[in-house]
């Protein structure tokens, strides 16, 4: 650069001595830079200076160096001129003014640009204080800290240029510079975005790498995401994780927050499928820096404001102990469903807390404060009582109060496996997760709708028996009652079995005290084996029994040789009869699969006796 710088001296010497001028004389000239005043190192920069029109030439001077740049041919409309620096580099950094001349007058100086240049040192951490994340009207206090003994930083507002503040540091005893300031009140209508830069106080526009960006985070009430591992909640050191935020809602980008932590990283939004907005935050290899509780946010690229926070998720980091504990069951590990289960955690080093984990499980650990018995530390973790659900794989860890989240090596594996029952879900006792509240209420929606089907299948059920009761009953109304059809002859047993009728037996009673039985126990054994049904009928009870039918041919015999005891008691009823003015009773009985036939006993031979009245007895023809 050296000789660039003599050469453009000597030049600018000579127009001198060929140009007599008045300096001071003509306004003083604009001065700017593109694309910026802060250049990262090595990209290259131009610088303007513009004056009035007629210009002759410009010329740009470095502060605090004797050599300056010359642009003898200006632009059009001659009013400009310009100069490039292709490379930005630390000698390059510093403060700059401009002037031009005509052929009678120099211009004055125009006022300072300052050059930076970024990258000649380390960037440095920036953070919140206590948190990223501040509700709205909240103030927060933000860090810049450094470890090479930088002695001041630049802290910038992206997107407000004239938003820049410079702090001295603060050393402190481990030999960290730091520079603290309070920022607030923070609202959502407005990003929050800052960076922060450090430098030495004798090169001050040579400045340290920016640090990565700080985004204020003010939390809204728009949908809150979702926040799952596939790796589950306890991961081992070292192991690989990432954690994944969904959203329903469609947001173009979330931001990762943990408790007590002061990064906020970002990811934009991709959609895996329709309707589903997610972002993947891969941490690395795990480390105890990395256990926590965590929760994240979504966000629009057009818009300052986030959404409300997901539920948290906690991340456990084992193999942060030597320890190693134990873990064993009673009474077994083969148990049947409904048996109460205790689970055994010991270790023989000092444990605040036992953790009991059951892997496949969505829902985080189980915690229990240790007690101290038998010289070990040991909590007992009770399943009571024990179903289908509880059958898994089982581990169990050790961990002190004092950092809740780094864990002792995992047990061996315990396998428990529950015969019977049906249930089907995940280990509880322990608190709901996120989505339990959903599956207990699709639960219940499938209960409901099982039970709402099942009633209207029996009202179906009883609909079509009602239905197949009041035909029957309609056909029995249309079939009349046959009257004085005579006696059914037995001899043609195949045309009565072709008959389906339905059985009416009118039996007119004239002595309510004493009835007629058509059926005779000393007779049972000679009966037909066909089943039937018989019928007494007696005005005192008015029932039907159900027995053995005999056969039409041995029942007309039977009714034949009693028609001759019943014609005196026929005759006797009769005169009763029409003593009395006492209403007929009538008992109509209908039995399946037969037919009963009103007949008139013969008359009685001549004796000199009155004529007896007609009696009425039955006739089964049995199918």
């Amino acid at each position: 650069m050296t000789p660039r710088l003599t050469a453009l001296l000597c030049l600018g010497l000579s127009v001198g001595l060929r140009t007599p001028v008045q300096p001071g004389t003509l306004p003083k000239p604009t001065i700017w830079a593109e694309p910026g005043s802060v250049i990262p190192w090595g990209s290259p920069v131009t610088i303007w200076c513009q004056g009035t029109p007629g210009a002759q030439g410009f010329r740009l001077n470095k502060q605090g160096s004797s050599a300056f740049w010359d642009a003898q041919s200006p632009l059009e409309p001659e009013d400009k001129g310009k100069f490039s620096i292709p490379h930005m580099t630390q000698s390059d950094a510093g403060r700059y003014h401009c002037y031009y001349f005509s052929p009678t007058a120099w211009s004055e100086h125009s006022d300072p640009l300052e050059l930076v240049v970024t990258g000649a040192h380390s960037k440095p951490t920036l953070s919140a204080l206590p948190s990223p994340v501040v509700t709205s009207g909240g103030n927060v206090t933000l860090q810049c800290g450094s470890w090479q003994g930088l002695d001041r930083f630049i802290l910038t507002r992206e997107g407000e240029p004239n938003s820049s503040w410079t702090l001295d540091t603060q050393r402190r005893p481990d030999g960290q510079a730091r520079a603290l300031l309070p920022v607030g009140p923070v609202t959502p209508s407005h990003r929050w975005t800052f960076r922060c830069h450090g430098f030495y106080r004798n090169t001050p526009q040579v400045w340290s790498a920016p640090s990565d960006p700080l985004e204020l985070l003010v939390p809204g009430v728009s949908g809150k995401p979702s926040i799952l591992t596939p790796q589950g909640p306890v991961v081992a050191s070292g192991q690989s994780l990432t954690l994944q935020c969904r959203s329903d809602v469609g947001y173009d980008r979330f931001a990762l927050s943990q408790e007590g932590g002061q990064a906020l990283p970002q990811r934009p939004g991709r959609q895996p499928h329709a309707g589903l907005s997610q972002a993947d935050f891969p941490l690395g290899p795990v480390t105890s820096t990395h256990g926590g509780r965590y929760r994240c946010y979504g966000g629009h690229n057009l818009s300052s404001e986030w959404s409300a926070p997901s539920d948290p998720l906690d991340i456990l980091v084992a193999g942060r102990f030597p320890d190693t504990p134990s873990l064993s069951v009673q009474p077994g590990p083969v148990v049947a469903s409904g048996e109460n289960v205790t689970l055994l955690c010991q270790s023989g080093s000092t444990r605040e807390t036992f953790l009991l984990s059951k892997e496949g499980a969505a829902q985080p650990p189980l915690r229990l404060r240790s007690k101290y018995r038998g010289r070990h530390f040991q909590a007992e973790f009770s399943l009571s009582p024990v179903t289908s659900a509880h059958s898994g794989t089982y581990r169990c860890y050790s961990s002190l109060s004092s950092n809740p989240y780094l864990l002792s090596h995992a047990s061996a594996p315990l396998e428990l496996a529950v015969s019977g029952g049906s249930e089907v879900g995940v280990l509880p006792p322990t608190d709901p997760g996120p989505q339990t509240g959903l599956k207990r209420y699709l639960n219940v929606l499938i209960g409901a709708s099982v039970a709402f089907v099942l009633l209207l299948l029996v009202l179906l059920v009883l609909l079509v028996r009602h239905r197949g009761q009041s035909r029957r009953r309609k056909s029995g109304a249309a079939d009349p009652e046959p009257k004085d059809r005579g006696l059914q002859s037995s001899s043609c047993p195949d045309a009565a079995a072709a008959q389906d009728q339905a059985l009416y037996a009118a039996v007119k009673d004239t002595q309510p005290e004493e009835g007629v039985q058509l059926d005779h126990p000393q007779n049972r054994q000679d009966a037909d084996p066909q089943e039937g049904m018989y019928a007494q009928v007696n005005h005192s009870r008015s029932r039907l029994r159900r027995g053995v039918a005999t056969s039409p041919s041995s029942l007309s015999g039977r009714l034949l040789d009693t028609k001759d005891r019943q014609v005196e008691e026929d005759g006797q009823r009769d005169s009763q009869a029409a003593a009395s003015e006492a209403p007929q009773d009538v008992t109509y009985a209908q039995l399946n699969h037969s037919t009963l036939r009103r007949e008139t006993a013969p008359a009685a031979p001549q004796s000199g006796e009155p004529p007896e009245e007609p009696s009425l007895y039955a006739s089964l023809a049995v199918r």
